[in-house]
């Protein structure tokens, strides 16, 4: 984590913009909305020190509701923007935001070597196994059962991607899972990830009531490990080789070495930039 301008007077209300969220009523993402705020304030950050980056989707709309810099950008390219800003602005505190579908499929590439640079930064994902934004597709995370998309009448027929799997394989640096039914343990998780050195990953359980209304369930399986959490990779496997899906905390933290190239200044300001442009 960063060590910003630290103010004792923030609360969680001054990180809500003010803007009326537009998810449908009981969508899971309210409550990561909460756990963000609640968490930016808990590390005692200010606004203009935290930037949260997105894509595109349900959960992508986050940096508009969040009072900070925020950018909402391309679908599945949230990681490249949000690495590139770190690397550029150390001092920020960047939080990369999005869903399964934007995360794991079309920003899936990114996911990887996201994980494998290991830039000081934290990622969440909501993740709801399905495509809410486009009425209900089957997403990377859907079983292969899953029947009710239109798009797959007989279901995806294909097993679900394994993100905390990837995630530790491609060497990400912390890696844990919650579930947005207990928004104060989500922000509990999500202050562990965000000061935990190099990149850290966090797979939200965020039921989408719309079209997956049998996640409404979820909040009767989930369950928070018992466990430390590991340093070991190869422990750390085969804890999530034989996971659930629905086994809460944090589950591994890395040590390995961040990575922060050193910054040389190539202009002097906005003027100089623009002659870099000039034909």
């Amino acid at each position: 984590m960063d060590t910003n301008s630290a103010s004792a007077s923030m609360t969680a209300k001054d990180f809500m913009s003010g803007v009326k969220p537009v998810w449908c009523p009981g969508c899971g993402d309210f409550a990561v909305l909460s756990a963000v705020a609640k968490t930016l304030a808990e590390l005692k950050l200010e606004p203009h020190n935290v930037a949260v980056i997105s894509g595109i989707g349900c959960s992508s709309r986050i940096p508009a509701y969040v009072n900070s810099y925020g950018f909402h950008g391309l679908h599945g390219r949230a990681l490249p923007l949000a690495i590139g800003l770190k690397v550029a602005r150390p001092d920020l505190t960047v939080i990369a935001a999005g869903g399964d579908g934007d995360g794991f499929s079309i920003g899936g590439n990114h996911f990887l070597h996201a994980c494998r640079r290991n830039v000081n930064m934290t990622y969440i994902v909501m993740d709801n196994q399905v495509y809410g934004m486009t009425k209900g597709q089957a997403s990377p995370t859907t079983e292969p059962d899953w029947q009710r998309g239109k798009l797959t009448p007989g279901g995806p027929g294909i097993n679900p991607f394994r993100p905390l799997v990837v995630a530790l394989a491609s060497g990400a640096n912390f890696i844990a899972r919650s579930f947005t039914g207990d928004p104060n343990y989500t922000a509990q998780i999500l202050v562990e990830a965000v000061k935990h050195p190099g990149f850290s990953f966090v797979q939200l359980l965020s039921p989408c009531v719309t079209f997956r209304e049998e996640q409404r369930n979820w909040k009767k399986v989930v369950r928070k490990v018992e466990l430390e959490p590991t340093g070991d990779p190869a422990q750390a496997a085969r804890r999530l080789m034989t996971d659930t899906g629905f086994n809460l905390g944090v589950l591994y933290k890395g040590d390995r070495r961040v990575y922060a190239p050193e910054q040389k200044m190539t202009v002097e300001g906005v003027a100089d930039l623009e002659k870099e442009f000039y034909v």
